[in-house]
């Protein structure tokens, strides 16, 4: 049976940090709220509708904003998102050694999908609008051995799946949170994932 290995989108993948600010920003100039865009890139991992909140959007607009925030990702994130040093090269990796690959993401799964065809990368399973602990419900369905994030909730999603915590210092969490989280190894790219990931194959993963 092929082993499937899970990746996270946003920062372990792809950097669409200039496109989120710019979404959020236009998005709170449209409500009238006090968005701040730049602080929400820096900080990408949450679900939009827990950002909106802790931006101090009133609850009751928190469909509507969400609404709207999907209908203008398209235009204005996908195009200037880059793929991280690496991730094609992980996504093959997984590829090489006759395994499937899943993206298990916070992201609404057809803003995602974009990302996937926009950037190329193969893909076999996509399953968007999960957060942290909730993400090892697709893990788990699908078999997931190993899952590859950049933020806690990442972590605590691959272990409450019991798969493997990959962590990589690419988004807001450093090293040390990454490895006081849980994490069993912490790379500073996925350069360095193929070498692990067929080192930890040979001794059985």
């Amino acid at each position: 049976m092929a082993i499937t290995i899970g990746f996270d989108l946003d920062m372990t993948l792809i950097d669409p940090r200039p496109g989120m600010a710019a979404v959020l920003n236009t998005l709170g100039v449209e409500a009238g709220l006090s968005l701040d865009g730049e602080h929400f890139a820096a900080n990408l991992g949450p679900p939009l509708d827990h950002v909106l909140r802790d931006c101090g959007a009133p609850e009751e607009r928190i469909p509507e904003l969400v609404t709207r925030f999907r209908e203008l990702y398209p235009e204005m994130v996908v195009a200037g998102t880059v793929a991280l040093p690496g991730a094609h090269a992980a996504l093959e990796a997984v590829r090489r050694a006759g395994g499937r690959t899943l993206v298990v993401t916070g992201k609404y799964a057809p803003n995602a999908a974009l990302h996937v065809k926009a950037l190329e990368f193969e893909v076999d399973l996509l399953v968007g609008e999960l957060w942290a602990h909730q993400k090892a419900v697709a893990l788990r369905e699908h078999g997931a051995v190993v899952y590859v994030g950049d933020h806690l909730g990442d972590i605590r999603g691959a272990l409450a799946a019991d798969a493997v915590p990959v962590g990589v210092a690419t988004g807001p969490c450093g090293r040390d949170e990454l490895v006081a989280a849980g994490a069993e190894v912490v790379f500073d790219s996925l350069d360095a994932f193929p070498a692990w990931l067929e080192t930890r194959l040979a001794n059985g993963l």
